[in-house]
């Protein structure tokens, strides 16, 4: 058992706490925003009954709540004191990065691990030199305690040790770490879904489709096989000399990087940013925001024991 501090309660920080809570693990939990961290402990609460209900955890969770394993702590201080690794899931943006670094720095026990959960920054020229040795990026996908997958990146300087740790402690609980040589901003599947959401957008911002036609083609075509084959195993399945004649013949160019998306930016100048304010892409109706996890959790687990069951091709 480890004592784990998680900075930041939103999407992903409330998650990681449940993850490591259910991991065997002490938490305390923060969040600069006060009412972010009042929610989390329903959305947590919410989570783990839907794990149990589908018999994914004891059924003792449900009943008695993770309020045992996670405690919501008003200061930064009280939340890092004594903690032996630190997840860091705030905002994307350097500043604050670079300021919670800093105050990190002053707050953490020498030997602590600090573990940043960003999806694509180079973390590293932000921590302070006397943390560079144990500060790692350990990237979780959401939702977490659904999603295995983990991205393990050391920076320049960080220990061999401190890798070697996170992924002992990643892999006991269950997960599927997969350890980089060295930080690659976007890792392996975030660089393959912005380059989809690139095109995505493109798309919709052309008028060529609507929101509802792209979900329906990635489900109805692209996700069947994904599960069972992956990409590159399904190349060998499509046959390489297909593939080889479709990269010499290929007349597509891929959008530019722009920035921005029209469509994009016109929902949220409309304030519909997603399912936590009802309206995205599309209208989610009156349901709250735990109502809708509850079902994407409901419907993920099934998915997921089904393909536990199947399992994947294979190669060697």
């Amino acid at each position: 058992m480890t004592d784990v501090a998680v900075i930041g309660a939103g999407t992903m920080g409330h998650a990681l706490a449940l993850v490591f809570a259910l991991g065997g693990h002490m938490v305390r939990l923060t969040d600069s925003n006060p009412e972010t961290l009042r929610r989390a402990p329903a959305l947590m609460q919410t989570a783990v009954e839907t794990l149990a209900e589908a018999g994914e955890v004891d059924a003792a969770w449900k009943e008695n709540g993770i309020g045992q394993f996670v405690r919501c702590c008003d200061t930064l201080a009280e939340t890092v004191a004594g903690a032996a690794i630190v997840v860091e899931a705030i905002i994307e943006r350097q500043d604050a990065k670079h300021t919670l670094y800093e105050q990190l720095d002053r707050l953490m026990g020498p030997d602590a691990i600090l573990a940043s959960n960003t999806s694509n920054l180079d973390i590293f020229p932000l921590v302070p030199e006397a943390r560079q040795k144990n500060t790692m990026v350990a990237h979780w996908y959401t939702p977490p305690y659904l999603c295995d997958l983990v991205d393990l990146c050391p920076g320049p300087r960080t220990d061999p040790a401190i890798v070697e740790t996170i992924r002992g402690t990643v892999a006991a609980m269950g997960k599927v770490p997969v350890v980089f040589k060295k930080m690659v901003q976007g890792y392996v599947a975030n660089r393959i879904q912005a380059a989809i959401g690139l095109e995505v957008f493109r798309l919709l911002d052309e008028g060529v489709v609507t929101a509802k036609d792209i979900d329906d083609s990635v489900i109805h075509g692209l996700a069947l096989r994904m599960p069972i084959l992956g990409i590159i195993a399904k190349a060998d399945f499509t046959g390489l000399a297909l593939m080889q004649q479709g990269l010499a013949n290929r007349s597509y160019t891929p959008p530019p990087v722009t920035g921005r998306s029209e469509a994009l930016d016109h929902l949220m100048d409309q304030g519909r940013s997603g399912v936590m304010v009802g309206k995205g892409f599309f209208d989610w109706g009156d349901r709250t925001p735990e109502e809708l996890f509850r079902e994407r959790d409901r419907k993920l687990l099934k998915l997921k024991q089904a393909l536990r069951a199947i399992g994947p091709m294979e190669g060697t």
